[in-house]
Order: C-alpha cells, then sequence, then structure tokens
C-alpha cells in the first residue's frame, strides 16, 4: 500500500473512531452515525405517533414502578409505588408524612405511625383521638369503599388510572432530540416545547415511558421495572385494624 493510501485511510479510520466517541444521542455536523440505528425505531417516528406507541407499551405491561412527585392542588406527593393490574404497593410522603398503601384487588390498606392518624395529616379535617390513633399507630389499616378516602387513596394504586392521568402531553407534540436515562438511549417528546410536558421514551426494547416531566412544572416521575411482575398479598389478620367507620383522615 503506498504511503498516500496508508494516510487516508489512518484518516478515515480515525474520523470514524471520533464520531464513535463523540455522539451521544444527537447527529453531530461531519459525522454519519444516525442516533436511531440500532434502536426500536420509534425515534424516526412523528411525535404524536410516538406518544400512541408509549401508551399502547405502557397499557400492555402489567407492572410497573413509578417513583417521583406529583403537586395536586396545593399538594405535593412523593410517590414510590409499584404497580400492576389486581393492585399496588408502595408509599405515598406529603406534607412531611409519610404512609404505606397495599391495595389487593379492591381490599385497600393503609399503614401509618400514631401521629398520622392523630394528626390527620392534611388529608383532611378529621383526625382520630389519642387513644384511637395508638390503636391504628403501626397497623395496616382496612379503608371501607364508602369512605371519601378510598378514592383518593386507591388513585395511587390504580395502574390504569394513574397512568392514565399522567401520560398525556398538553399541546402540540413535537420531537426534541436524543437523551439516555438510566442507561437506556431516548427520544424526547414535548407539549408545547415542554410547556405541556416532556417525556423520555425508551429506544430500547418496548417503547416505555421512562421519564415524565408534568406539564406546569407538576412533579417529574420515573419508570422502571415495566412488566416486571410482583407478588401482592392481604395482610395478616393481626397487622390489621378494621375501623369499621369513615377514617379519621376523610
Amino acid at each position: 500500500m503506498t504511503p498516500i493510501r496508508q494516510g487516508r485511510s489512518r484518516s478515515a479510520a480515525l474520523a470514524s473512531a471520533m464520531c464513535a466517541l463523540l455522539v451521544t444521542g444527537t447527529v453531530l455536523t461531519g459525522c454519519s452515525e444516525d442516533p436511531n440505528e440500532g434502536t426500536n425505531g420509534v425515534g424516526r417516528l412523528p411525535a404524536g405517533k410516538i406518544q400512541a406507541k408509549t401508551r399502547t407499551a405502557a397499557e400492555s405491561a402489567g407492572a410497573v414502578r413509578v417513583h417521583g412527585n406529583v403537586v395536586s392542588g396545593e399538594r405535593t406527593y412523593g410517590l414510590d409505588m409499584r404497580l400492576k393490574d389486581d393492585g399496588g404497593e408502595g408509599s405515598v410522603t406529603t406534607e412531611g408524612a409519610t404512609f404505606r398503601l397495599l391495595r389487593v384487588g379492591e381490599q385497600l390498606f393503609v399503614k401509618a405511625d400514631a401521629e398520622f392518624w392523630s394528626h390527620g395529616e392534611g388529608q383532611g379535617e378529621g383526625k382520630a383521638d389519642a387513644a384511637a390513633a395508638s390503636k391504628l399507630g403501626g397497623k395496616f389499616v382496612k379503608v371501607p369503599q364508602g369512605d371519601p378516602s378510598y378514592q383518593k387513596f386507591s388513585g395511587f394504586t390504580d395502574m390504569g388510572v394513574l397512568l392514565d392521568g399522567l401520560l398525556t402531553l398538553h399541546g402540540t407534540l413535537a420531537t426534541d432530540g436524543h437523551d439516555e436515562q438510566a442507561g437506556v438511549r431516548t427520544i424526547r417528546i414535548t407539549g408545547d416545547k415542554g410547556a405541556g410536558g416532556a417525556l423520555e421514551v425508551s429506544l430500547e426494547g418496548k417503547p416505555y415511558p421512562l421519564r415524565l416531566e408534568r406539564a406546569g412544572g407538576a412533579g417529574t416521575l420515573t419508570f422502571s421495572a415495566w412488566g416486571e411482575d410482583f407478588g401482592l398479598r392481604e395482610p395478616e389478620r393481626n397487622e390489621t385494624v378494621d375501623y369499621g367507620k369513615q377514617l379519621p383522615t376523610s
């Protein structure tokens, strides 16, 4: 091989190596790498179709972990929930108080300390007296289905309801470049240039939503463990208290 050809080969190899090192989800001038190459292909679609595909993937997953915070009204709720079709479990934090939720089928349980029950912790105006609070503290309290708290709490444990309310971007949809979430390549879609929310969608495997920035600064959530089943069981009788009437947090 002539020196000229050797020089050109080395230059081409160097340029290729530099592109491989520098490409991190965006197309760089002078590099031919396609950020969608080797992906599931949704990055080549219009934003509206990406959103439709990610919703379909989420609805068919069967299970997910949701972690982050949601602003509703004047309150911020910190969530760490594992959800599936027939229930869910995890923790919710608001106003400095943390309580655990467990739903198995239609049976919903809340577990918190005595202070939570005695103060009502902002879930409403009601609160238990000291004696009642001591009995409720540290136990799984069965929430009557007719209690106003049932609808409020069960929404955090309902995969379909929660995702339907969260995975919606508002305004004109557009793609906003490639990124990475927890080591997974993503395509970002936004509503009204981010004012209507932003969603990171996986480019690897199924196009699951991986990170959501809600419209209007109403919280940020990450999604993981898509399709990974987990066990749910009702607590043992000695772990449970049936309050038998409207909860003090209603």
